[in-house]
């Protein structure tokens, strides 16, 4: 599984989907936009996000794309099927979500790395993913929320969705 996370603001929450990817087993993290990377602008390892990761970014291999819209379409091309994690009127139960018979029919849990992985892409804490990038998705998932919060931390969703999708 890949982990795609686009635009989100905080340091934090970003190595704690480092250590929670490395946990699950994701096979890499690609970082778009604002997102930050375990590396500051002076290609020196960032101290905020190592206290959190505990080192995940060096377990976990990670690219950063300036170009997510290409990145997907790549990632498509070669036969990743790409989930939102986000609250829509499309979305469907997170627990309830199959893969696609075809899908199973031609992939295993052992495709490891690279082409025709399951693609989780996660958005900004406040704004989510955005609308152009939604409708490029296979099928948007949601945690079902049954306390009186309407949301999760976009750490501990994501958290939540891997170990989900990795069953």
């Amino acid at each position: 599984m890949i982990l795609l996370l686009h635009n989100i603001r905080s340091v934090h929450n970003v190595g704690s989907m480092f250590r929670t990817a490395d946990a699950a087993g994701v096979s890499r993290i690609i970082l778009s936009g604002y997102t930050p990377t375990p590396l500051d602008r002076f290609n020196q390892p960032r101290k905020d996000f190592t206290k959190v990761s505990l080192g995940a970014e060096k377990t976990v291999p990670w690219i950063y794309t300036k170009n997510l819209s290409a990145t997907i379409s790549k990632l498509k091309s070669q036969g990743a099927l790409l989930l939102a994690l986000e609250q829509d009127p499309r979305s469907v139960s997170l627990f309830d979500w199959r893969p696609p018979e075809h899908y199973l029919k031609t992939h295993t849990r052992q495709d490891a790395v690279g082409e025709a992985e399951l693609v989780l892409l996660v958005g900004n804490e406040v704004r989510g993913i955005s609308k152009p990038f939604l409708a490029k998705c296979d099928t948007i998932l949601e945690i079902p929320m049954r306390g009186k919060k309407e949301s999760l931390n976009v750490a501990v969703a994501t958290g939540v969705a891997l170990f989900a999708l990795m069953r």
